[in-house]
């Protein structure tokens, strides 16, 4: 087996999402937008898939690793990693993972078994938050604490056991007093025996950030996610010290493994989190997720996708939910994706998601859509 070439398979697909100028979601007139896939041919084995990709890092990962071996993923890894020291404008850990995916794809496929189970196995099943949208200023979508906490009773009616607000974020009124409205308005409406979450503005003030979690705690939220800049660490092992709420993070810091590994020697935050796609792929992933299991951490994974999913049906200790959305009143998450054939997270009527038990990541695409819509990357 030997990889021949990776690929960017881009194509357009109508999107009802748009982009504040900070380039958060929101709901949207529909546009056409292009999609890419990325796809990893092996020679003498089955190819991999993986959602997303960047023809850019593509380019340069065909041409780096023409010849290799698709299932030595350990190398391929450490070797795009140190080239990324100096070309980090082409590989960032984010456009690197979908290559790592890719390739546990196809060893999925190889080795005829979902990546879960390589991954080690634990679960075919993981409950799932309903993860909304960032707020706005629409009182019929997100844009009071009483939208969000009709939205939030509506969440718990379709059976989702627990609920992540991001609530509002610049461009939009990021008062910590109107953030704290929205969290007890949810709170009243869903009553105590719904986990609630908090994912609010990024750069709050220290001082900011403890009145915000002092009310979460009051709340009773599961935890306090992203308040400031995470660069300051030494900000987040104050927070941590400071608030009863536990504190998760980090998220979007560079570094993946090593940082986290960093948080947790600093004890920087009372849960890790780590995302597939944030950190480099799959196989640094698992690295982080060992870490926290080897000091008796929780993690939350960050992110709603199929890598993240059979990571989190492999972690037998210390991670609970599957992050489902981003969702809002106005918006139809389950028809969001027509080109592909099977949804990706389904939700079942007790408010879990299953892991695909098909070989591989478990991506059906309707390539009949795909090959239609397709267009140069």
């Amino acid at each position: 087996m030997e990889i021949s070439d990776i690929e960017t398979v881009a194509f357009t697909c109508e999107s009802a999402k748009a982009r504040d100028g900070k380039g958060h979601a929101h709901p949207g007139p529909p546009v056409e937008r292009v999609r890419r896939i990325t796809r990893v041919a092996v020679d003498g084995g089955p190819d991999g898939y993986c959602l997303g990709g960047d023809p850019a890092t593509n380019e340069f990962a065909s041409d780096a690793l023409a010849g290799e071996d698709p299932r030595e993923r350990e190398r391929i890894r450490r070797r795009l990693r140190r080239s990324g020291r100096l070309r980090r404008s082409t590989l960032s850990e984010t456009t690197v993972s979908r290559v790592d995916c890719a390739l546990w794809d196809a060893a999925g496929k190889h080795y005829g078994e979902p990546v879960y189970r390589l991954l080690g196995g634990h679960r075919e099943r993981v409950p799932a938050y309903a993860s909304t949208m960032v707020g706005d200023d629409d009182p019929d979508g997100l844009g009071t604490p009483e939208a969000y906490a009709d939205f939030a009773e509506t969440l718990v009616d379709r059976g989702y056991p627990a609920v992540k607000l991001h609530t509002w974020m610049p461009p939009y009124d990021a008062d910590p007093e109107r953030v704290i409205a929205a969290c007890r308005a949810v709170r009243e409406r869903v009553g105590p025996g719904v986990e609630l979450m908090l994912d609010s503005h990024h750069f709050y003030t220290r001082t900011e950030a403890r009145r915000i979690g002092d009310a979460l705690a009051d709340l009773a939220f599961a935890w306090f996610e992203e308040p400031m800049d995470e660069h300051s660490v030494g900000s987040y092992e104050w927070l941590t010290d400071e608030v009863d709420v536990p504190v998760v993070g980090p998220e979007t810091a560079e570094g993946g493994a090593q940082t986290r590994a960093e948080w947790l020697r600093r004890d920087a935050a009372d849960i890790g989190r780590v995302g597939v796609h944030d950190v480099g792929g799959l196989t640094p992933a698992l690295k982080a997720v060992h870490a926290y299991e080897a000091f008796g951490v929780e993690c939350e994974l960050h992110g709603g996708n199929l890598p993240n999913l059979h990571l989190l049906a492999a972690m037998a200790e210390c991670g609970e939910y599957y992050e489902r959305g981003l969702l809002h009143p106005d918006y139809d998450y389950d028809g969001a994706r027509p080109f592909l054939a099977t949804p990706l997270d389904q939700l079942d009527d007790d408010g879990c998601v299953r892991v695909p038990q098909s070989p591989g990541l478990g991506y059906d695409f309707d390539w009949d859509f795909v090959e239609a819509n397709r267009v140069e990357p």
